[in-house]
């Protein structure tokens, strides 16, 4: 887990502006997004939303504490807003990146960033670590292709909304997150859906790309029989 998925939840933490007491939205209840979530909870956040439509992801969020929106329901900015009193979040995560779906599964590269703008509150701040691409081939229209997206940027200014975006550098928090584990504090593993050996990676892989039930985040040992 220090390897690359806590420290790049916790990175997306870190560039959203998280501090004690805050409310946090995430959107994307995969491994990188669980454990942002996770990371705005030991940070002391006060409500965290979590957005996503599989069932078990959505289900494991809710383990943590954290509000599941499951957007197959509605528009997962009003769902958030209207639990909030008409308020934002005062800070929001990006763990999907260029290939976020609409309800109907069509590619939608901008849809979360855009949600992102319309979920956080003034003057909030949004971390993004899901993945944008400079160039992508199978992209559903030319600008995208380009790593052209048509973002509310003018929504965006009108905030007053603060975005930090780019790869965790792990190293950086690893001493502090390997300590947290060390005292307690911290139990990524929590996060870890099946331990399997090696020669199952093709079919883990496979089942993980389906969001099968269950396959959440694979464990692999390469001396398990």
């Amino acid at each position: 887990m220090l390897a690359d998925i806590f420290p790049t939840g916790y990175h997306a933490t870190e560039l959203a502006g998280v501090q004690p007491g805050e409310t946090v939205t995430v959107y994307g209840a995969g491994p990188v997004g669980i454990m942002a979530a996770y990371s705005a909870r030991l940070k002391g956040a006060s409500r965290i939303f979590v957005v996503d439509h599989v069932p078990s992801r959505l289900n494991l969020a809710h383990d943590l504490g954290a509000e599941p929106i499951n957007f197959d329901d509605g528009d997962p900015v009003e769902q958030i807003t209207d639990a909030l009193g008409g308020y934002g979040t005062d800070r929001g995560v990006d763990a999907v990146g260029y290939q976020a779906t609409a309800a109907n599964g069509e590619e939608q590269p901008a849809t979360v960033l855009n949600q992102l703008v319309g979920t956080v509150r003034h003057t909030g701040g949004i971390g993004v670590v899901g993945l944008y691409l400079p160039s992508d081939p199978g992209a559903p229209d030319e600008h995208s292709a380009k790593g052209e997206l048509l973002v509310k940027m003018g929504r965006l200014f009108e905030k007053g909304q603060s975005i930090g975006t780019g790869q965790a550098d792990a190293k950086r928090y690893a001493h502090r997150l390997r300590d947290l584990i060390i005292a307690g504090r911290a139990e990524p593993g929590f996060v870890v859906s099946q331990e399997l050996p090696l020669k199952d990676a093709p079919d883990a892989y496979d089942r993980f790309d389906r969001r099968e039930e269950g396959y959440s985040k694979v464990v692999l040992h390469p001396g398990m029989g």
